[in-house]
């Protein structure tokens, strides 16, 4: 695979025209099938595939990082870490390291919080141009009452949030009830604004691949301008075989349209090989349009100290201990 660069994020409608949405088309919707042997057979034999070495891997590792939304969603979470994890965000690898790769102002795509923290994370990536995403809807849930869930949106824009990453009910998708999936949909991107929206599918809860393709394919139908994963609170979060699922809805949904719609891996993807393959997955089936953070993001935090370490055997040949690479 050739070498890319990196480019400065930004926000889709910056760069592309948004996603308008289109009337539900339940004939579409419904003729999505998912061959899951067919689907597995492929994935698996993606890593031994592509493979990337010395400079090229440095480069696509890169890219990786630009395209991170480097997140924090705890419990405990406090103004103390979200400005560490900004500090981080903004530079997201060593100094010495981002000088001798050529890339010293390389950042992470987006911080993505909880609404509380919202202010906090306005306020420290103040004048970076990185964009604050905040988790919407009675995350991760999505369980709460529908009209506090839309008023949530609502607050998280007004704080600062300029992405919106919300969940869809499961139950909608399980029981088939896709008209409703699609009015949530709607309900949601409406009470977004401006603010760009990611559906969290929760794929590892919704019972199929087939079921997978439908969601995917309904909520860009209602506007999203990402379709994501996970929430990272599943037992199952983003895999091979449903990104390869999602982004053939994807291109489906651009090869009718002529929209182009983002993807979200979230949840367990923390080794820099294992950026690398859906970064592969991606280019084949979309092309190197979609290999850029106005259209694509991992929701990580582990994932970057790996991508650091991996950076720096790059350039010294040897691994660094992990706390030379603190997170915050």
């Amino acid at each position: 695979m050739e070498q890319i660069t990196t480019t400065v994020t930004q926000l889709p409608q910056t760069l592309e025209p948004r996603n308008p949405g289109l009337p539900l088309d339940l004939d579409w919707a419904l003729s999505v099938q998912a061959n899951t042997s067919a689907i597995e057979r492929r994935c698996a034999s993606l890593p031994g595939r592509r493979s990337v070495k010395k400079d090229h891997q440095a480069a696509w590792l890169a890219r990786a990082i630009s395209c991170i939304d480097l997140t924090t969603l705890s419990g405990d979470d406090t103004a103390g870490r979200v400005k560490r994890l900004c500090a981080k965000a903004r530079q997201p690898v060593r100094q010495d390291i981002l000088q001798q790769i050529g890339l010293p102002h390389l950042t992470t795509g987006a911080v993505c919080v909880y609404h509380d923290m919202i202010e906090t994370a306005v306020t420290a990536l103040q004048g970076s141009g990185i964009p604050v995403a905040a988790v919407s809807t009675g995350f991760p849930a999505g369980l709460s009452p529908l009209h506090l869930r839309i008023e949530e949106i609502r607050e998280s824009v007004k704080a600062g949030a300029s992405e919106i990453d919300i969940v869809i009910s499961r139950r909608h998708v399980l029981t088939q009830n896709w008209q409703a999936l699609y009015d949530e949909m709607a309900a949601f991107r409406t009470a977004c604004g401006d603010a760009h929206v990611k559906a969290i599918l929760a794929t590892g809860e919704l019972g199929s691949l087939r079921n997978v393709g439908r969601a995917s394919l309904i909520c860009m139908m209602a506007g999203a301008d990402f379709i994501k994963t996970s929430t990272g609170k599943e037992s199952v979060n983003a895999t091979l075989p449903v990104t390869l699922v999602m982004l053939r809805a994807i291109r489906a949904y651009y090869n009718r349209t002529g929209f182009r719609v983002g993807y979200k891996p979230a949840g367990g993807i923390s080794k820099a090989k294992d950026a690398i393959t859906y970064l592969a997955l991606i280019k084949e089936e979309l092309g190197d349009r979609w290999l850029r953070p106005d259209l694509f993001r991992f929701g990580a935090s582990s994932l970057l100290g790996d991508i650091e370490r991996q950076l720096e055997h790059h350039l010294t040949g040897g691994y660094s201990a992990n706390h030379r690479h603190p997170m915050g």
